[in-house]
């Protein structure tokens, strides 16, 4: 069982593990409570940052952070995706995991990326510091995806493409005719 594991699919599980309850509790915080939501740590940075810089009125700020918490819910849903897909180890062997983990690593770096320039425009260091933290996991997995060597695929056997055997034709017909 472990023989079929990359690197890249155990590490995408492990982050995975944090990205899920992380991301799908700062989402649904701002959803149950926008105004409340957005002032914890994983969200501030966005407001502030469209409050000082962009001079929003709140209900537009409300928008744009519902729209970081649907960014967020959809990494969680392809990171969801991805440890399906590596329950099985059919589509692990081939590599059919691997699109999912992808996808999520994308949206996932490009949401930290934003929230870190954003925080380090607003002065919030420990924000700051939670999505640079997020966002050397997210690039170590897409580091470690690139350069891990391809997958090697055994060919199978096709019988269309093997000579047949007369052996055969006559195993199936009757002996005595």
């Amino acid at each position: 069982m472990i023989q079929n594991w990359r690197i890249s699919n155990f590490n995408g599980a492990l982050l995975a593990c944090y990205f899920i309850p992380a991301w799908t509790i700062a989402a649904f915080k701002i959803m149950i409570s926008p105004l409340q939501g957005v002032y914890e740590r994983p969200n501030v940075s966005l407001v502030l940052f469209l409050s000082d810089y962009l001079h929003l009125a709140t209900m537009s700020t409300v928008r744009y952070a519902w729209l970081m918490a649907l960014g967020k819910l959809t990494v969680v849903a392809f990171f969801a995706v991805f440890l399906v897909f590596t329950t099985r180890a059919s589509i692990r062997r081939t590599g059919g995991c691997d699109e999912a983990l992808a996808m999520a690593l994308a949206i996932g770096s490009l949401i930290s990326f934003a929230s870190m320039i954003m925080a380090s425009k607003v002065g919030q260091t420990a924000a700051l510091h939670l999505h640079v933290t997020e966002l050397l996991l997210l690039l170590g997995t897409a580091v470690l995806m690139a350069i891990e060597p391809p997958l090697q695929r055994v060919p199978t056997p096709d019988r269309a493409a093997q000579p047949s055997r007369p052996s055969e034709f006559y195993s199936l017909s009757n002996p005595s005719s």
